[in-house]
């Protein structure tokens, strides 16, 4: 092994408190850095009128094998609980099932040819081969789709998902990322007619504050409260960090904190990685979560197709994690710059409470026990064809510096598990 190193890691997100566990259980000790109070980035928790709930939306299937092992090595597999969960679509302004053959056949609102079309375009995406993703890379993710899909169904069934999730970057997305999302959710079922999801006990913070818990307890330490303001490069190689508290030396730096942060923290990087990163691009979201006393519907996952709803769909939370009272995400996506983002909470807490007793009229006022509005400016990275080739090395060309974000797991969508993988094997590769 090589001698000990002392490494800063910035961010305590899933990602970043994979590189810090990693690099502890190899000997070495992290201190990471944290601009929030708390351990978590998007899957952080917070009290949501006494109860302790994550601000975001996150489930498990059970291909997450990074995640799994990650729980065998904390001693917390026991905590973890399967569910068979259901999919809806809001449609025509009406409920109807989703998410397996049978639902698909019986969907009033499309005809038989659009449906086959749809039905054979999902399965083929599930059964493509993960590492077979890279003819994919440079084929826009639109006319893909609707070269399989035909017109009606993409029409239906995709392009409203499409408009509220990324607006005007939705007709210049790569197919990859797009077919990744595809795949994920078509291997989570355990049949073709079954979905099974997980989720933990006590939430995310059942694994957050395990792994917090371990790092600390060999050695590793957490700076909470404490952004890094600048990370200090002289002759070509890191020196430290900058903090309100002033400088700290390291060996290495790692960094998981978004890439757009990337510019203002590292000024001293070659104008030409600088360029790359200032060019990404990432969406936002403003993610409205409501308590209520009782359901909207039977379903997990709700995908929306309806005038006078601007949103891609609802995820009913309870409807996989049972709680004593039932809880619903609706995610607002939206670029930063968007005239919408800057709206009040109210304008979308009011929307909610708006669609939800559309979906179903018997909800009144009386039903809505508290509601809230989360936002996250980089939510969701952008990534149009050929994203591959404009990520920035995760080593960059700066001795012991290392820069990684979501976007670079490419083209799995953002999650737990796949952070846990990729930070892990960043945190090998920086020592």
């Amino acid at each position: 092994m090589n001698h000990p190193q002392r490494v800063a890691v910035l961010g305590a997100g899933p990602m970043g408190l994979a590189v810090a566990y990693q690099l502890a259980r190899d000997g070495h000790t992290p201190v990471i850095f944290e601009a929030d109070d708390r351990v978590g980035g998007m899957t952080a928790s917070f009290d949501f009128g006494g109860l302790k709930i994550e601000r975001y939306y996150h489930f498990h299937c059970i291909s997450d094998a990074g995640f799994l092992t990650m729980l065998d090595e904390l001693g917390l597999a026991d905590r973890m609980r399967w569910t068979e969960t259901k999919m809806g679509y809001w449609f025509d302004k009406r409920l109807q099932a989703w998410g397996n053959p049978v639902a698909l056949l019986k969907f009033k609102g499309l005809s038989l040819t659009a449906k086959i079309r749809y039905g054979l375009h999902a399965f083929l995406s599930t059964k493509r081969k993960r590492e077979d993703w890279r003819p994919l890379d440079h084929i826009e993710a639109t006319g893909w789709i609707r070269r399989w899909v035909g017109e009606e169904a993409w029409r239906s069934l995709w392009q409203r998902l499409f408009d509220y999730k990324f607006y005007d970057y939705s007709d210049n997305l790569s197919a990859a990322w797009i077919w990744s999302r595809i795949r994920r959710i078509g291997t989570s079922r355990y049949s073709m007619f079954r979905e099974k999801l997980g989720y933990l006990e006590g939430g995310s913070d059942t694994l957050l504050h395990g792994m917090q818990q371990w790092i600390t307890n060999h050695g590793g330490e957490f700076r909470l409260s404490t952004p890094v303001t600048r990370v200090v490069i002289e002759n070509g190689a890191v020196k430290g960090v900058d903090t309100p508290t002033g400088f700290e030396a390291f060996d290495k730096v790692v960094s998981t904190v978004p890439l757009p942060f990337v510019p203002r923290i590292m000024p001293d990087l070659p104008a030409d990685i600088l360029a790359k990163f200032s060019a990404l691009k990432n969406v936002a979201v403003v993610c409205v979560i409501a308590k209520l006393r009782k359901p909207v519907t039977e379903n997990f996952w709700l995908n929306t197709n309806d005038d006078d709803m601007d949103i891609p769909g609802l995820v009913e939370y309870t409807n996989l994690r049972p709680l004593d009272q039932h809880v619903v995400y609706v995610p607002f996506y939206m670029p930063g710059e968007h005239p919408k983002y800057a709206e009040a909470d109210e304008v979308f807490t009011g929307k909610v409470r708006r669609y939800l007793k559309t979906i179903n009229p018997s909800l009144t006022d009386e039903d809505f026990i508290d509601i809230r509005a989360n936002r996250y400016r980089y939510a969701q990275p952008i990534c149009p064809p050929g994203y591959l080739e404009s990520i920035p090395p995760r080593k960059l060309p700066v001795h012991g510096l290392w820069v990684a974000d979501t976007s670079h797991y490419y083209p799995e969508d953002r999650g737990i598990s796949e952070s846990i993988d990729f930070g892990r094997r960043m945190a090998r590769e920086a020592v």
